[in-house]
């Protein structure tokens, strides 16, 4: 089987409420659902399952649709973690550090020499603002 697979399986072996709890592999572009999880997924968010292997479905969506997807998700009875390089996130959690990562990375990306006074103010203003929005959003 495959690593994504074997992870499915702890997880769903390790978790208390089996039933309840819903894990979304992020795979490359997408995100998807795998086994009894995408049989469940397909029915709940309307989703086409195709086969991952030849014993086993999947389904999901791409990362790009996470929004849309996260706003289905709150009005369901399911608990969906994102599972994101074997470390399981809860979609909250999941969307904080990405929205923390994005956020250091246009920081770290930012070519100094060539800022106006005018253009670093706004940058500035611009940190400051999506760090209010980002820790506002963590509590």
């Amino acid at each position: 089987m495959s690593k994504l697979y074997d992870t499915y399986l702890s997880l769903k072996r390790n978790q208390e409420d089996r039933a309840n709890t819903l894990y979304l592999f992020k795979s490359g572009i997408f995100f998807i659902f795998l086994d009894s999880d995408a049989k469940l997924a397909s029915t709940l968010l309307n989703l086409k399952l195709s086969n991952f292997t030849n014993n086993v479905v999947k389904c999901g969506f791409p990362v790009a649709s996470l929004d849309k997807y996260l706003s289905i998700f709150n009005t369901l009875e399911y608990n969906f973690k994102i599972v994101d390089q074997n470390i399981s996130y809860s979609v909250e959690d999941f969307y904080i550090d990405t929205n923390i990562k994005d956020f250091l990375n246009k920081i770290s990306n930012i070519d100094t020499d060539s800022l106006s006074i005018r253009d670093a103010y706004s940058f500035i203003d611009e940190i400051k603002n999506t760090a209010i929005s980002l820790v506002g959003g963590a509590k």
